[in-house]
């Protein structure tokens, strides 16, 4: 018919070679990232104090400063920010834990001024390191069931791929927060955990894909096995990006009129989403054709020597 036209497809195989210096780059840089200005810790990994601060009028960072300053030398919170409808309410983080006569001294105070008492929670080094280790596990824990499940639902090579992917979308939150110098919490390991989810199933997706047209398609040469991964992957494109604008416009959401308190599970979320995005596309699929590949040609070579072979 005129004017069915097919629709030209994006080589994305062609270009796997750029995707795959990306990758390495923002690798490199993460790493060096990550060993000179490190990430910035949270009292839910490091030992610490926070003290929340309620008012019946709306606060101010400088205020509340001026507050704990009056309190004593020793009491300045190295970190404040503001919380609440309209800013009634304040976090106040302190690296090392308040001791006893410390709190005291600053429910004091607070009751004094304000009529109500503060909210202090403190984490000591034991339970912080305890937090950060059953947050890796959890993350090892997701990984090894991806790789099973991914195994027996498809091949080897596409768990392999999928788990490489999965893990340059966490490294990449995580380098992102280090540059930013955003505090990483609990709602942080909340945060990669879903985007964890998210990613896999944006990838298994490609994946499906992929294997569906791998078993319609003749495959002996790396022409025709990029063709078939160009066209899964040019198949799933509008619906991968439709599917990543859709959560990142609630992502966005929550950031802007989420509050205080989840705004870094909303920015991670974001981040998260944008380079699982980029990595179901660029990364896990790419990886997955120079695997088949080289796979491909060690059965072609064996069954040239089988055929070489002198028959008795």
């Amino acid at each position: 018919m005129l004017g069915s036209k097919r629709r030209k497809e994006i080589p994305f195989v062609k270009h796997r070679k750029k995707f795959f210096i990306i990758s390495l780059v923002m690798a490199a840089v993460g790493i060096a990232l990550l060993v000179t200005i490190r990430l910035n810790l949270g009292i839910d990994f490091e030992s610490g104090s926070r003290v929340e601060v309620s008012g019946d009028e709306p606060l101010t960072a400088e205020q509340v400063q001026e507050d704990f300053a009056s309190i004593g030398e020793g009491y300045e919170p190295d970190d404040i920010t503001l919380a609440g409808d309209n800013g009634q309410m304040a976090h106040a983080r302190f690296i090392g834990a308040l001791d006893q006569g410390e709190i005291s001294e600053i429910q004091t105070y607070f009751i004094d001024n304000y009529g109500q008492e503060p909210n202090i929670s403190t984490v000591s080094p034991q339970v912080g390191e305890e937090l950060a280790m059953n947050a890796l596990i959890s993350v090892l824990i997701a990984a090894v069931g991806i790789i099973i499940y991914v195994t027996i639902r498809f091949q080897f090579l596409y768990a392999l791929a999928a788990i490489v992917a999965l893990f340059h979308d966490a490294f990449f939150i995580i380098v992102v927060f280090s540059a930013l110098q955003l505090e990483v919490n609990v709602p942080f390991i909340a945060a990669v955990l879903t985007i964890v989810g998210y990613s896999i199933n944006d990838t298994i997706v490609t994946f499906d894909r992929i294997r569906e047209n791998m078993a319609k398609e003749e495959v002996s040469t790396f022409e025709q096995l990029s063709a078939v991964v160009d066209k899964s992957l040019n198949q799933t494109l509008g619906r991968s990006i439709s599917t990543v604008l859709t959560v990142v416009f609630a992502a966005v959401s929550l950031y802007v009129f989420g509050g205080e308190a989840i705004r870094s599970f909303s920015f991670a979320l974001i981040v998260g989403l944008i380079a699982g995005t980029y990595s179901s596309l660029f990364l896990a699929a790419q990886l997955w054709v120079s695997w088949k590949w080289k796979s491909i040609q060690k059965q072609q070579n064996k069954e040239a020597q089988k055929e070489t072979e002198p028959t008795i």
